[in-house]
């Protein structure tokens, strides 16, 4: 599978219960990148896409669902306990530093970068997205 997931500059993904940021133009990026295959989202997550033209299914156990190669968007929820099914790793990168009380901890050594792309967010000057694979 291959996992999406934003971080700020600590790895930071979470604070009391609720997603860090929001921004449009990343979902749109998210969107671009996947080419028309489907999205595995949970229902957090359901209202960042509405008003896109986009594949997703909603599915609050998306990590034990998913197949090999479904696209997973992560706000919540860290996929280290899903490590060795992860094939492909999409880190969106705030580019500031955010209160946070949950982190990706998912060890990205055993991931090598195949590109990097910046760009204007809605809500943010520099949002870099890393796509990584094994």
């Amino acid at each position: 599978m291959i996992v999406v997931i934003c971080v700020d500059d600590k790895n930071g993904i979470g604070f009391n219960r609720r997603r860090q940021s929001r921004d449009r133009l990343l979902i749109a990026d998210l969107v671009e990148y996947s080419q028309g295959r489907k999205i595995l989202i949970s229902g957090y997550s359901a209202t960042l896409f509405s008003g896109f033209e986009v594949n997703t299914e909603i599915r609050e156990n998306l990590l034990d669902e998913a197949g090999e190669d479904d696209i997973c968007f992560l706000e919540n929820v860290d996929p280290a306990p899903y490590a060795d099914r992860i094939s492909g790793l999409v880190i969106y990168r705030w580019n500031r530093h955010y209160p946070s009380d949950k982190w990706l901890s998912l060890d990205t050594t055993a991931f090598r970068t195949v590109s990097v792309k910046e760009f204007e967010g809605s809500s943010h000057e520099c949002i870099t997205r890393e796509e990584m694979t094994r």
